[in-house]
């Protein structure tokens, strides 16, 4: 035998003593190990952990989520870390606890998602005073009603088993608070599709639109498109007027020009729209002794220059 075929063996011979040791390693309760999945049903999920016995993860400590569903979350095949809660279920296996297990780094990486303002989707799970639950990496969140839409929220009932975007809030391991925001989330999702529209409308277009507001400095108008756009007092009215309640009323229609997008904010103006006859040709003139008088445009009409 070469010497290369020595250290082969050899190499495998100490491998093999490593996983053998491995496999009659004591393991005692509070221990943390790792595991692949073996096998999964609603209830439970077996464990090979390549020693002499497998470890078991019931439902229940697999997750706190109520909503939580074995066969469709966990498969055979994913590596799990897991604590020791008991080192016999009556069977000869261990039993397991994910939850305990990743609850620390469960907290670091919520602790992340805050710094970071990450933006995750959750499950409405329940409707309770003040605003609703959801979980999120197995933790029970709470929104609170102010912070679960872009708006102020009245009949919270609506929003049972829906599925949002939300940041988080809070994050405190030690109290197990985690408060979780669907505004921003909600906010930055409107202003993006309110940027989308915007980029599409034309300055120089002219639009129908209805007086939503009326405030010192001007009105804001709800244009046909769905956008909303100021309509400055200084455009209203060639005359100078005090206050733009003086020609407007909430609920008014009006038409008026885009003349400017700038900084994401629509400006308009009622005073740039031109009146439909003011390019009315003049009308022709005559009269019974035969005289005949044209306005200015009809004598200009055809004429090159």
């Amino acid at each position: 035998m070469s010497e290369e075929q020595k250290e082969i063996r050899q190499e495998t011979m100490e491998d093999f003593a490593k996983e053998l040791e491995a496999s009659f390693k004591k393991i005692n309760q509070g221990d943390v190990v790792t595991g692949i999945v073996a096998a999964v049903t609603e209830t439970e999920a077996v464990l090979d952990l390549g020693s002499y016995v497998q470890g078991v993860i019931r439902r229940e400590d697999m997750s706190k989520d109520p909503d939580f569903r074995m066969e469709q979350e966990i498969h055979p095949g994913d590596e799990i870390t897991a604590t020791v809660i008991s080192t016999d279920d009556g069977e000869g296996n261990l039993v397991l606890s994910r939850r305990e297990a990743n609850e620390k780094m469960v907290w670091d990486k919520l602790t992340d998602m805050m710094t970071e303002r990450t933006i995750v989707p959750v499950k409405i799970g329940e409707i309770v005073k003040g605003g609703a639950v959801a979980y999120l990496e197995g933790i029970r969140g709470f929104i609170p009603a102010s912070k679960l839409a872009a708006e102020y929220v009245e009949n919270l009932e609506d929003y049972q088993g829906r599925t949002i975007d939300v940041t988080v809030i809070t994050a405190d391991p030690e109290s197990g608070r985690l408060v979780l925001s669907g505004r921003e989330p909600a906010r930055a999702k409107l202003d993006q599709e309110r940027s989308k529209k915007i980029a599409k409308c034309q300055v120089g277009a002219i639009m129908e639109g209805t007086v939503d507001s009326l405030k010192d400095y001007g009105a804001f108008i709800n244009l046909e498109n769905g956008l909303s756009g100021l309509l400055h007092i200084s455009q209203i009215s060639n005359q100078r007027i005090k206050h733009p309640g003086v020609v407007l009323k909430e609920g008014q229609k009006v038409k008026v020009k885009i003349i400017s997008t700038a900084d994401n904010k629509i400006s308009l103006s009622m005073k740039a729209v031109e009146p439909e006859d003011e390019m009315k040709e003049e009308p022709f003139d005559y009269h019974e002794e035969g005289q005949a008088s044209t306005g200015l445009g009809a004598l200009l009409k055809g004429l090159k220059f």
